[in-house]
């Protein structure tokens, strides 16, 4: 069976969120991010060259396509084509029966890069942080570079989008962590095993509304402390530091 123009329509379509939405789909491309996903996500299409599905079968999927290297390429929004595409339903958890006591949480407030957001996924799957909980404005984490970004990890965090003024005041016997200028050295502050780890906007930071819920400010100190240096880390960056501090005290 060839990759239909049809199919090829669908993959191309999810690139835009509002088609991600209507159908409750997003797209990964490569052998090991599909094959990462294959065991973690309920999959509705999986096409790839011949040599690729009998290598590594058998395959869990609603259908298999047997693609060739130019319906593959067609298909495609990378540079490289790649082995294998596949077309995976969206994972969906009631954030209500999630248990939040003695877990680290990541909270992301309107991360806007696709790359932020999937390397960020990737090193909460790093250090064992299972749920990030984003505000509805954040990059969507079904996006095909956030997808790519994310080199599988997507499969194992789970990701939610909510309004987080609301969900942070509903659980604020938990602590909550946050990075400023004016917040206290992370290498000689106390930090708890469990709470919410915050992580604002590229360009502007944590918002007004969030700022006021973080029990706990956070700074990361440059090195030496008197010297002339950039003005602020990389989001991601940022978040994979306070990440490691808090697991190097665990």
């Amino acid at each position: 069976m060839a990759l239909s123009k049809n199919k090829i329509k669908l993959i191309h379509s999810l690139g835009e969120k509002k088609h991600r939405n209507e159908h409750g789909l997003f797209v990964a491309e490569g052998r090991k991010l599909v094959t990462d996903l294959l065991g973690n996500c309920r999959c509705q299409l999986l096409a790839g060259l011949p040599e690729v599905l009998s290598d590594i079968s058998p395959w869990s999927a609603e259908e298999i396509v047997i693609a060739s290297h130019e319906e593959l390429k067609k298909a495609s929004n990378l540079k490289t084509v790649p082995q294998l595409i596949g077309v995976f339903h969206q994972p969906r958890q009631v954030v209500g029966e999630i248990k939040l006591e003695g877990k680290l949480h990541m909270v992301l407030d309107a991360i806007q890069d696709p790359g932020n957001m999937g390397t960020i996924v990737r090193l909460c799957d790093w250090f064992g942080i299972e749920h990030i909980f984003c505000s509805p404005d954040s990059a969507d984490v079904f996006n095909p570079k956030t997808v790519q970004a994310t080199m599988g990890a997507i499969a194992r965090v789970n990701v939610h989008y909510l309004p987080l003024k609301e969900f942070l005041a509903k659980n604020r016997t938990l602590p909550v962590y946050g990075t400023f200028l004016e917040g206290e050295n992370i290498y000689s502050s106390t930090l708890a095993g469990s709470g919410f780890i915050v992580m604002g906007n590229e360009g502007n930071g944590i918002s007004p509304d969030i700022r006021q819920l973080v029990t706990h400010k956070l700074f990361i100190p440059n090195y030496p402390a008197d010297s002339r240096t950039s003005e602020s880390l990389n989001v991601a960056v940022a978040a994979a530091i306070v990440c490691s501090e808090f697991r190097r005290r665990g």
